[in-house]
């Protein structure tokens, strides 16, 4: 069983086909014997994989700083949460509570976790999966321009190798599930 990091957008604007994903997504752990480590909200697509991954049978955990538990927007439904003094040590105790990383369509603070985790990877930090789950080519451009800048020394194409884009959830578990075996 592997507990699966999360990282995707909180934003209660979202398109319904997003929420759908992160919902599909968690309901999808629970009987492949994982678990959720997600930032502990519970709007968005953070609160849809977190629902999802109860309604599936799985463990929650939400990791969520204080500052967010104030605006009352802490998934309090979660198996354990884990309250933070700041966005820094959630990111870190995620990293330490993941065996791997799936990055759903986001904002900001998703780039800003799938970045930590890549760049943690490239620095032989640890060796967790990361996954990008893409089924509509939200990060299409983002990928175009990192492969346009490896030929400037900037990004290694071993660090783009660090990271693997699928369009499914089972492609995504799949990957992880095989990486860990090994």
């Amino acid at each position: 069983m592997a507990a699966i990091g999360v990282f995707c957008a909180s934003s209660n604007r979202l398109d319904q086909s997003h929420l759908d994903l992160a919902t599909a997504l968690g309901k999808a752990l629970g009987p492949r014997g994982h678990s959720l480590v997600s930032g502990g909200g519970c709007v968005g697509m953070m609160g849809a994989v977190a629902d999802g991954t109860r309604a599936g049978g799985a463990h929650t955990l939400g990791v969520i700083p204080q500052s967010l538990v104030d605006l009352e927007v802490a998934d309090t439904a979660s198996d354990e949460l884990v309250v933070t003094a700041d966005m820094g040590a959630r990111k870190n105790i995620m990293i330490e509570r993941s065996d791997a990383f799936v990055t759903l369509p986001g904002g900001l603070g998703t780039l800003d976790e799938l970045f930590e985790v890549w760049t943690t990877a490239t620095l032989d930090l640890h060796r967790k999966p990361i996954v990008v789950l893409d089924p509509e080519g939200f990060y299409t451009g983002l990928w175009t321009w990192l492969r346009d800048i490896t030929g400037t020394a900037f990004v290694r194409e071993a660090a783009l190798a660090q990271v693997t884009v699928v369009t499914s959830i089972d492609a995504a578990l799949d990957h992880i599930e095989s990486s860990l075996r090994s």
